[in-house]
């Protein structure tokens, strides 16, 4: 089982993989290959990150797109799960136990906790999220938040 990284090692690995995604979102406008390059690196570089990767909203459905784990699910189902809670509130969500959330969905029955960050185009409008689970309970954190959040915003700078 991957051990959760302490507060200080957390934020300066995050600051790394953050310059690190800087630097090669140059290479490329294309927000699908920034997508795909975020859940890429993000899965590789950080321990506990089981799945990572980026579902969007497209004619009214949630649907996965660019990312790194075990197979996912493909369709989520509306207004359910984790991922539709942070289209509906706009906001990121934080679980600290996947099976204590209502309406979770289950695509990976290791999955034990959870961070969902909303994804916003150049015109601030909700497009999709970026989801991250963890094998671990407890996994994410405040420090997960302001990093993730801040990662998404690369998409499309």
């Amino acid at each position: 089982m991957k051990i959760i990284m302490e507060k200080s090692k957390k934020k300066s690995r995050y600051e790394r993989i953050f310059d690190q995604l800087k630097s090669l979102m140059v290479k490329s406008s294309d927000p699908i290959a920034r997508m795909a390059t975020i859940a890429a690196i993000l899965y590789h570089k950080m321990d506990y990150f089981f799945w990572t990767g980026f579902y969007l909203l497209h004619d009214g459905e949630l649907i996965v797109q660019t990312y790194q784990g075990p197979v996912a699910c493909l369709v989520l189902p509306q207004h359910t799960g984790v991922c539709w809670a942070v289209i509906d509130w706009q906001q990121t969500i934080i679980v600290p136990d996947v099976h204590h959330f209502p309406g979770h969905i289950a695509c990976d029955s290791r999955s034990n906790s959870e961070i969902v960050v909303p994804v916003r185009n150049a015109s601030n409008e909700i497009i999709g999220v970026l989801d991250v689970d963890s094998k671990v309970l407890n996994s994410f954190d405040e420090t997960d938040t302001l990093w993730l959040e801040k990662i998404v915003t690369l998409i499309y700078s």
